[in-house]
């Protein structure tokens, strides 16, 4: 869906980004403990269930929305060229997020709801170029 490929698209910008400006060890100097414990304890849950294909290795992989959005406001001054405002960015991923949860919970989202959403992709792919 539109939700997990932007989700995927902030993971990705987030550690590219860091990665280019911090180098290899981006994810111990630029993350909080709190977001790297919930991260790998995340994976760790998911490496004892070896029936089921696991997200991947890279403890990004395993961060949730709202955690990215702590990395992005932890790191501002990376991000500032990309993201400009952050409390815009909080808006964007507000919406992302209150859809997420509607749509992973077996809900559905009305026609409005789903304009917002595809308003906020779109302005988040124009400004940050995801």
């Amino acid at each position: 869906t539109a939700v997990a490929a932007f989700e995927n698209s902030v993971r990705d910008f987030v550690s590219s980004t860091l990665l280019e400006e911090k180098g290899e060890n981006w994810w111990e100097e630029c993350t909080s403990k709190k977001i790297r414990d919930a991260a790998e304890s995340r994976r760790d849950e998911e490496e004892k269930v070896k029936w089921h294909t696991a997200r991947g290795s890279d403890p990004i992989q395993y961060t949730m929305l709202p955690n990215l959005l702590n990395i992005v406001r932890q790191n501002f001054d990376i991000f500032e060229p990309f993201v400009h405002d952050i409390d815009w960015a909080a808006s964007i991923f507000d919406v992302v997020e209150r859809s997420r949860n509607v749509i992973m919970h077996s809900g559905y989202l009305n026609r409005r709801d789903i304009a917002r959403l595809g308003s906020a992709l779109k302005d988040w792919g124009s400004q940050v170029a995801t």
